[in-house]
């Protein structure tokens, strides 16, 4: 392993003469490098995977940073002069250990992506609206009980949301403002349900909520006429809405593992699904529909106690769908 203080030959990137990026991910450091600390012009600092546990309070001097990713590193705070890099676009400080972040950053009015994944992080302290140009967030894999109803007051967030693997047992109401958002996860947490207003998510295009507690979905879902994934595996759902069928867009349905005793006659309208997957549910009849579906590829029913072959099963084989049983 490379002595903390030494840096890979070809780690400081330069342009005309002037550093303008430090590249050193899995180099062993265990502090920043001077070499950052002098030159006001860097903009990319890239020290993925090394073995960094603080950044000094001299950071903030770097004025034309937009880059700064330290994911898999060792960090246990957040220096507050963070919030002082005012061109500051992507900020990467997953898999540390952070158990909480400064309110300082949410002065970062540049930022478009943050990732605060896989860390230890129980809250987060109020702001986080500030954060006008943020496009994804990332706050997976943590130990959140709660998501902040300033989430819903985002803007700018269109690419990603991750909750997942926190402890959350409720998503707040104001999450269906979120009107531009493409994909959101909430996978892996303690669920019970789903906030209506989540209809109101437009532009949602795949929403992961499987692995929770899940005993029912509200009507408004239909409503998510662009969806094209819906992962809902391994909750406790006996029955889906009628408004399913609304989900004129979606292309992949996984159900496997929830106690589902029917599913309703509005799946027929799924006319773009390609992948529905019923493993292990309660099911003892299909709709005799499921055969009308033009685009079926694959039904996976295996481990369900059918009474009998159903219907469909004969006439999607003939036409190429591979059906599971």
């Amino acid at each position: 392993m490379p002595e903390p203080s030494r840096l890979p030959e070809d780690a400081v990137r330069v342009a005309g003469d002037v550093p303008v990026a430090l590249v050193a991910p899995d180099a062993g450091l265990s502090s920043l490098p001077a070499a950052v600390r002098g030159p006001e012009t860097i903009e990319h600092i890239d020290l993925d995977g090394n073995a960094l546990t603080s950044l000094p309070g001299w950071v903030a001097r770097l004025g034309r940073l937009r880059v700064l990713s330290l994911y898999g590193n060792r960090l246990t705070a957040v220096p507050p002069e963070l919030g002082e890099l005012a061109a500051l676009e992507h900020l990467g400080l997953g898999r540390n250990a952070l158990t909480s972040v400064p309110a300082a950053l949410w002065r970062l009015r540049r930022l478009r992506t943050l990732v605060l994944a896989e860390n230890e992080i129980t809250d987060l302290p109020p702001g986080l609206a500030r954060l006008g140009a943020l496009r994804m967030l990332d706050l997976a894999h943590n130990r959140l009980r709660e998501v902040p109803a300033e989430v819903g007051d985002l803007p700018g967030l269109t690419d990603y949301l991750y909750l997942g693997d926190n402890g959350l047992t409720t998503v707040p109401a104001s999450i269906g403002r979120l009107d531009r958002l493409g994909y959101l996860s909430l996978a892996e947490n303690r669920l019970t349900a789903l906030p209506a207003s989540i209809g109101g998510m437009a532009a949602l295009h795949e929403l992961r909520a499987h692995d929770n507690r899940l005993t029912e979905l509200p009507e408004t879902i239909g409503r998510l006429a662009g969806l094209r994934e819906l992962h809902l595996r391994n909750n406790r759902l006996t029955a889906l809405p009628e408004s399913i069928g609304g989900l004129r867009g979606l292309r992949h349905l996984d159900l496997r593992g929830n106690p589902l005793e029917r599913l309703p006659e509005s799946v027929v309208r799924l006319t773009r699904l390609t992948h529905l997957d019923l493993r292990a549910t309660r099911l003892t009849a299909l709709p005799a529909g499921l055969a009308e579906l033009p685009l079926l590829e694959k039904l996976d029913l295996r481990w369900l106690k059918l009474g009998e072959v159903p219907a469909c099963v004969g006439p999607l084989r003939e036409r190429g769908c591979v059906v599971l049983l």
